[in-house]
């Protein structure tokens, strides 16, 4: 499973022509409408396509099937595929291939970044001698919240709960 970023707006605007379903109809053969902003489908060496919006990203799971790398025309058919799915991922997302690994690094990093949060707050907690109980306890309530929102894949909530943590225990 991809998860992809969008711009803004754009999932309003997808649901406003028709969803996500009709948008995936421009690009391939068999699509079947799963839902206002989903639908699974197929379209040559892409045997099974499932893709839904979910909150300001998209979430695909693709299944690929290998060409006949012996004949010329299974890999002119190939590329012909991966050209169709690469420009419905630009218009599903609103962003270029480009921009969307950068703010695929950009969501890694985040979650990143509230894991290393975690990590810092419980050494320091451990290291620590006069810190107080209150203290300790809003640590642990924020590493829950973050934990949560981590595990919920809302890693900008994560990384600014992140930031609080740290900040808390700096003071």
């Amino acid at each position: 499973m991809e998860r992809f970023a969008t711009t803004r707006g754009l999932v309003k605007q997808v649901t406003a022509d028709g969803g996500l379903a009709e948008l995936a109809k421009k690009f391939f053969d068999d699509i079947e409408s799963t839902g206002e902003n989903a639908f699974k489908g197929s379209h040559g060496i892409m045997k099974s396509i499932e893709a839904h919006y979910e909150g300001d990203a998209l979430i695909v799971e693709v299944v690929n099937e290998k060409p006949d790398f012996s004949n010329p025309d299974a890999i002119q058919e190939a590329r012909e595929d991966r050209k169709k799915w690469t420009q419905f991922l630009d218009e599903s997302t609103g962003y270029d291939a480009k921009k969307r690994g950068d703010k695929a690094k950009e969501w890694g990093k985040k979650a990143n970044k509230a894991k290393s949060a975690i990590s810092s707050a419980r050494h320091f907690m451990s290291l620590a001698k006069n810190l107080p109980q209150e203290t300790i306890d809003k640590a642990e309530d924020l590493i829950q919240e973050i934990e949560a929102a981590l595990e919920a894949g809302e890693n900008t909530k994560a990384a600014g709960r992140g930031e609080k943590l740290s900040k808390m225990l700096n003071k």
